[in-house]
């Protein structure tokens, strides 16, 4: 059987790197620097978190870059609170927001008002003009639990879009095989995910230098920083260094190189999956 680099025109051996900037749309820090990071840094794709304030902002931002939905059922900080647009009472918890913790999410979500949150969140992307690359979910909520990961599936399966996906090793952690249930769906995701840290720098040097034949995605969380920023999330140094990582430090379009690294985006993965190749 053919390898997805195959699958996308490259050689067996071959070494593709995604680039991708997560939660895009949660501040407008967080969308400056991750359009700074996509046009004039080393980030070939990013994430929108459509229920976040700052979202219709980052769709007023796009010029047509390589951006996938969050799929967001959390709002993980203390003050900084949003939540779901559709309104679903099983999706809120005492303050008005999205529960901070996927356990909560977990314990109390209907699997139906999920399924049309997600399903709404991916609906107003398109509706603002995005032309949405892949699908992921926000803190994992969707990836982890068998009943949440139906879910998430079906709704790749309905709009023909890429997932990413945790690397085969964690199916023994989650217990189910979502890597192959995934495939038999005609569903395409990369080969290997790296988990990143907020201030992903010293992780993503170790994965070029050791990079693995295939398709592997990175992910950084990018900010510039603002008083907006530091107030939003004690994390803001990490996301400065991050955006400061994908655009202003002159070693990493050499540490690609080396690695021998070509850089791709979601939307090669999308349009080898619509092909039905």
């Amino acid at each position: 059987m053919a390898t997805l680099a195959e699958r996308l025109g490259y050689g067996p051996d071959a070494k593709l790197l995604i680039v991708n900037c997560d939660d895009l749309g949660s501040t407008r820090s967080a969308n400056v620097a991750v359009y700074e990071s996509l046009r004039d840094g080393v980030a070939t794709s990013a994430t929108l978190m459509v229920p976040c304030p700052w979202a219709r902002d980052a769709a007023a931002m796009y010029r047509g870059e390589d951006v996938g939905v969050h799929l967001t059922l959390n709002a993980e900080h203390e003050t900084y609170r949003w939540g779901p647009i559709t309104h679903s009472p099983s999706l809120l918890d005492g303050d008005g927001g999205f529960p901070r913790t996927i356990e909560d999410v977990w314990d109390h979500a209907d699997l139906d008002e999920v399924a049309k949150e997600c399903r709404a969140q991916i609906e107003r992307a398109i509706y603002w003009g995005f032309d949405v690359s892949h699908l992921d979910s926000h803190m994992g909520a969707l990836q982890l639990r068998a009943d949440f990961f139906d879910v998430y599936l079906g709704l790749a399966v309905e709009f023909s879009l890429p997932l990413r996906m945790a690397s085969a090793s964690a199916e023994r952690v989650v217990g189910f095989p979502f890597r192959r249930l995934a495939a038999e769906e005609g569903i395409v995701f990369p080969d290997h995910l790296v988990v990143c840290p907020i201030g992903a720098r010293r992780r993503i040097e170790r994965v070029l230098f050791d990079l693995r034949p295939g398709v592997t995605e990175v992910y950084l969380h990018p900010g510039v920083d603002t008083d907006e920023l530091r107030a939003a999330t004690p994390s803001w140094p990490g996301r400065v260094e991050d955006h400061a990582f994908c655009c202003e430090d002159p070693s990493v379009p050499d540490l690609v190189e080396r690695a021998g690294a070509v850089l791709v985006g979601y939307r090669e993965l999308r349009d080898l999956q619509r092909s039905g190749e």
